[in-house]
């Protein structure tokens, strides 16, 4: 477990400058054979938009810097470390990576989809053994969306479930 830690730290480090930017806290690394070889932080969710980017995701961005790594990708070896659990459209896309293990922080109560039926699906997705692991640093990342959704310049998911619900994990 210990080893997970050290990895979900560097995905808070994203997910904090992502926070810093105004963005929504989230971030994420991909780590194979002990080397963190890809990263992302949520980005399209700053200031008064008038359109938040739902594309922007820390997972969707660190998958797409996969691209630029130079060494040999082996995602049955992989683990995905990312400080909210993946929505539906991550966890699609990690699932279709080939990346079998995905480590999360904090529980997306409004829109995780990590606990999806991949036997109901097509057989594409129920092959594809994924394990999961949650509340890995959970609190440190709470921390985060609970600074978040306390500042009045962020809109995104204002007056949400996710937002009541990370509110009152601190009272």
């Amino acid at each position: 477990m210990l080893e997970y830690e050290i990895y979900m730290e560097k995905a808070l480090v994203h997910a904090g400058i992502a926070y810093d930017a105004g963005q929504f806290p989230v971030g994420c690394v991909i780590v194979q054979d002990d080397e963190v070889i890809a990263s992302g932080a949520r980005a399209g969710t700053a200031g008064d938009l008038t359109f938040f980017s739902e594309i922007d995701h820390a997972e969707i961005r660190a998958l797409k810097s996969l691209e630029a790594w130079e060494g040999e990708f082996r995602p049955e070896k992989a683990t995905l470390f990312c400080t909210m659990e993946p929505c539906l459209m991550c966890f699609s896309a990690i699932v279709l990576s080939g990346i079998k293990t995905i480590v999360y922080a904090y529980e997306d109560v409004m829109g995780g989809g990590t606990g999806v039926d991949l036997t109901s699906l097509p057989k594409l997705y129920q092959a594809a053994g994924v394990r999961v692991i949650p509340h890995v640093l959970r609190e440190k990342s709470l921390d985060l969306f609970y600074n978040f959704f306390n500042k009045e310049a962020n809109l995104y998911w204002k007056d949400s479930l996710l937002e009541a619900y990370t509110l009152a994990q601190k009272q």
